[in-house]
């Protein structure tokens, strides 16, 4: 080879290789060894990569490890199905399953960015949302039984950002009973804390973004469901041709966040505890939202499905938002950003950032006032964490 060739050409290494961490494969396509090969790969015949949109050995160990977590003790495999981030995997998972005339029946007190999903785009394709109560079991079932168009159950629990609960084993049996499919956002939990498949539900979504990967610095989703042959050949056929596939750096991310999601949830549930104690004793706030706390409504539910209670909390402060803007303005440990799940601690205003795009109305009817903040509490040492947020709590 002249020296142009020798600097494009890949070197073909024929000794073997036993990386002890995973690799990182950043190639936009796959060679084959003959073009029967290549043809027998196409075709399904054999096993083999082609293009990095439509699958990439790095992907796919983590795609592999996280849907063994989500059934991780359970009598059952599942298959997962990588995405650029937690709304492409919302996006990709509504798309497969609904089409033009199918309602989905879900909660009020959404993720901000679900909901305009749902009622900006979707609903422009002829997918109507209806919002209920989801805590209201009768309510639900009677909706469902008497609404054969309504395909979907979507579920958040805990909701962002109030941390309301709703219970999956009985939402689940209610869609199965109607033979009608159910979903959850498991972003908040992780398979650590909660594993929707052992109460039924049909597929768990997340934005691996957040407390799998747990150190900021990756944007993903992922889909995950035990109907393999279903997630094998139609979630995926909508991955590939949305292209909204993961890209491997990020999934490789996601792979070395999660060597420590255990160990991290741990601390993570045990900070936050600690953290909503203290501020349920704070003459300053008016009201604490922490499954943890046996003073909140659905302790007893949050009990029920998961094994901890989380990192996540959010809490209304007495005078509303101007109290709010001073207290963030306060703030000097923790950190004001729009995301969670990180190891440090997170502060976030819904009202102006998360949920700034959903009507007034749906949000204070849903708890998500002017004047609530969400912290995603991290792993420091927890006195520092409550000592910023005692600072900013205090007067002028």
């Amino acid at each position: 080879m002249k020296f142009n060739s020798i600097c494009a050409k890949e070197i073909r290494d024929k000794q073997p290789v036993r990386s002890h961490i995973l690799p990182i494969y950043p190639t936009s396509s796959f060679s084959f060894d003959s073009i029967e090969q290549g043809m027998d790969i196409f075709t399904g015949k054999e096993k083999g990569y082609k293009y990095g949109r439509y699958g990439n050995p790095t992907v796919d160990a983590v795609e592999q490890k996280i849907a063994t977590l989500e059934t991780f003790g359970l009598d059952m495999e599942a298959k997962a199905v990588m995405t650029s981030s937690g709304m492409s995997a919302i996006s990709t998972l509504f798309t497969t399953i609904l089409k033009t005339g199918d309602k989905v029946l879900t909660q009020g007190n959404l993720y901000g960015g679900t909901t305009e999903l749902l009622t900006s785009v979707l609903g422009q394709l002829g997918v109507e949302t209806v919002m209920t109560n989801l805590q209201d079991l009768e309510k639900v079932e009677a909706m469902v039984k008497a609404d054969e168009s309504i395909k979907l159950l979507y579920l958040e629990t805990p909701a962002n950002p109030t941390m309301a609960c709703v219970d999956l084993e009985e939402l689940a049996t209610i869609a199965k009973k109607y033979d009608r499919l159910s979903a959850v956002d498991n972003t908040f939990c992780t398979p650590y804390l909660q594993q929707p498949f052992r109460h039924g539900v049909d597929y768990i979504v997340h934005s691996t973004t957040k407390f799998l990967n747990g150190h900021g610095n990756s944007i993903a989703g992922i889909i995950v469901g035990t109907d393999i042959e279903y997630m094998e050949k139609s979630v995926w056929k909508t991955m590939k041709l949305l292209g909204t596939n993961c890209n491997p750096f990020d999934a490789w991310l996601t792979w070395t966040g999660m060597k420590t999601l255990g160990i991290r949830m741990d601390k993570h549930s045990s900070n936050a505890m600690q953290v909503a104690e203290f501020l349920e004793q704070h003459a300053g706030v008016e009201r604490v939202n922490y499954n943890g706390l046996p003073s909140n409504p659905d302790h007893e539910v949050a009990k029920k499905q998961m094994r901890q209670f989380g990192a996540m909390l959010s809490f209304e402060l007495k005078g509303g938002l101007d109290a709010g803007i001073r207290f963030m303005n306060k703030i000097n440990f923790c950190t004001l950003a729009p995301t969670l799940g990180d190891v440090d601690t997170i502060i976030l205003h819904p009202a102006s950032m998360s949920h700034v795009n959903i009507a007034r109305e749906i949000r204070e009817r849903n708890g998500i006032t002017d004047g609530l903040i969400r912290i995603s509490v991290g792993i420091e040492d927890v006195e520092d964490i409550i000592g910023d947020l005692g600072q900013a709590l205090g007067g002028d």
